[in-house]
């Protein structure tokens, strides 16, 4: 009996050994289980709903509620003039839609900058910055750089003519640089394919309007593309004539020898009046 009370015990020992052993790994897991919670509640980004387009869409489009959709948004990374709420977007007080002014990708976010207010219009004045004129330049063919530009491009601008002055020399020089486009003839948008344009508008300063307005009514204008990300400063001085384009040297005549200065005193003799040679005082 007392056998068999000893087995008992010594097992009952045994199970409840077992069972704490047991329930401290349990513990040991649900703790380690908590720290990766926390760890990764630590690591979520807070974000914010703004509003996205749903389709690619060009300048003059018209937006409608079909074309955006609200998404989460990092809060550190929120671009600026962003629309908080639908409501902003599409006014109760008013049926009129916004108007695209630029080219707007898939998915990409929706701002103030890129869509006119509620009815409207998508004109021209909407892409000049603070204290810039719109000014248009004529083109053809060579000038236009064979139909390539388009808006939202940057060109040189050079001009060629007559210097004036006693050799009267035609030269080309660059007048302008870096000046950005912001119409291509009637359009403003994007401009499917090479077309040849007859005029392109730019936006300039009114002392370049100036400056612009007297180049093209003295000589020829010609623009040359900046490349996308050029940021290259371009000296102002770049000029080239036609004796440097064919390398010929300008040619500096020798001064006159100097005569020797002869003086003289007229005197008569009788009837007649001589010159006779005398030396010089001075």
């Amino acid at each position: 009996m007392r056998m068999i009370f000893g087995l008992v015990l010594l097992v009952g020992i045994a199970l409840a050994g077992g069972a704490v052993y047991l329930a401290k790994g349990q513990i040991g897991q649900y703790k380690t289980a908590i720290a990766h919670a926390e760890a990764a509640k630590a690591k979520i980004v807070p974000t914010k709903s703004i509003f996205v387009v749903n389709r690619a869409m060009k300048y003059g489009e018209k937006l409608t509620k079909e074309d955006v959709r609200a998404v989460d948004f990092p809060v550190a990374a929120l671009p600026e003039g962003h629309f908080k709420d639908i409501a902003t977007i599409f006014p109760e007080t008013t049926d009129q839609l916004r108007v695209v002014l630029r080219p707007i990708e898939k998915d990409e976010a929706l701002l103030e900058v890129k869509v006119t207010k509620p009815g409207e219009d998508a004109g021209l004045t909407s892409r000049l910055e603070p204290g810039m004129r719109a000014f248009a330049i004529k083109v053809d063919v060579s000038s236009g750089v064979s139909g390539f530009l388009r808006p939202g491009d940057r060109v040189d601008v050079y001009w060629t003519g007559r210097a004036g002055g006693q050799s009267n020399a035609e030269i080309t020089k660059l007048i302008e640089a870096t000046v950005p486009l912001i119409a291509v003839d009637q359009r403003a948008g994007d401009v499917e394919g090479a077309q040849i344009a007859r005029t392109v508008t730019v936006a300039v300063s009114p002392n370049q309007v100036a400056s612009l307005a007297q180049a093209q009514s003295t000589g020829r204008l010609s623009l040359s593309l900046v490349g996308v990300g050029d940021d290259v400063v371009i000296a102002s001085n770049i000029e080239v004539n036609q004796r440097d384009l064919l390398g010929i040297a300008e040619t500096v005549q020798a001064p006159a020898p100097e005569q020797e200065k002869v003086c003289t005193i007229r005197t008569r003799r009788g009837a007649e009046v001589v010159n006779l040679p005398i030396p010089c005082t001075n």
